[in-house]
């Protein structure tokens, strides 16, 4: 019998904050494109409540989304909140419509897109604010600034980035601790593997987004021969690896569906054998 491997099933961000690796992405409760109302908002709505019954207790949203729908939503479903659930919520992108996302994190903006997460989520202090992207057209220092700012007065207790290098991590940790890093990242998309490794050593929490790269059919292929042996899909295997991966992997697959919540939330459950976790590591890289 092959033998199987074990992984750490919590994650401590920021050293005080103990969460469930298996968290939630609140991207997709909103309508097509990431824009308006969901189509069925009673699902959404039961989908946020089932995410809690499960044990999941970190979920990861944006103002954004929507624009401000999945804050909103989150707010009407959970609030008054559990005590150990952590919302990270983000700033620094604007939108203009459907699947459009203009960068904008200069610190007048960002103040606005602060004010309205904590306005709409009822609360005082932001647990994990991400900035969304580094923005080319503000000097970055600026852009620092203002978060080390807003959590020396206490309005974000932690910070994290999006999209960033090794390097631009090492500048911001000058102004504030870097709690999380958020970076595309799959069995299929390893772009950042040196990043991940930096936030491993650093105790850094590192969140994939977009953690199932649909479209690599080559991946596909051999996710699901492994999956066959765990009578489970592709996309649970691939959850599977990256907490597997790497212990400082916190995952947050969204969905509108609650029989789709739920079969991403198993995948925590599925214990690779060091034989499948080799096979999956072998899986050719996709560009996008």
């Amino acid at each position: 019998m092959a033998e199987t491997t074990s992984f750490k099933k919590t994650f401590t961000i920021g050293n005080d904050l103990e969460v469930n690796r298996m968290g939630f992405g609140a991207m997709r409760i909103t309508g097509e494109g990431i824009w308006g109302p969901p189509k069925d908002r009673d699902e959404a709505i039961r989908v946020l409540q089932r995410t809690v019954e499960l044990g999941i207790n970190f979920i990861d949203t944006a103002d954004s989304y929507g624009p401000n729908v999945s804050e909103e939503l989150i707010a009407e479903a959970l609030y008054p909140y559990p005590k150990d659930l952590v919302i990270a919520t983000k700033g620094g992108l604007t939108r203009t419509g459907p699947n459009v996302w203009p960068i904008n994190a200069h610190p007048d903006y960002l103040q606005r897109a602060l004010e309205g997460s904590l306005k709409r989520l009822k609360q005082d202090r932001i647990d994990l604010y991400q900035l969304h992207r580094v923005d080319p057209e503000v000097p970055y220092e600026q852009t620092l600034e203002f978060l080390q700012r807003v959590q020396e007065e206490g309005l974000v207790k932690h910070i994290g980035l999006s999209e960033v290098t090794i390097e631009q991590i090492q500048k911001a940790q000058e102004y504030f601790e870097v709690v999380s890093v958020q970076n595309k990242y799959s069995v299929d998309f390893r772009k950042w593997e040196e990043e991940l490794d930096f936030c491993r050593e650093q105790n850094i929490a590192f969140i994939p987004w977009n953690p199932i790269n649909a479209g690599n059919v080559g991946a596909l292929d051999t996710l699901q021969q492994v999956a066959q042996k765990y009578e489970a899909t592709a996309h649970q295997i691939a959850l599977s690896w990256l907490l597997h991966h790497a212990s400082n992997i916190l995952l947050i697959p969204g969905t509108s569906k609650v029989k789709h919540l739920e079969e991403n939330y198993k995948a925590a459950d599925i214990a690779l054998s060091e034989e499948d976790i080799q096979t999956l590591n072998t899986i050719k890289q996709s560009e996008k």
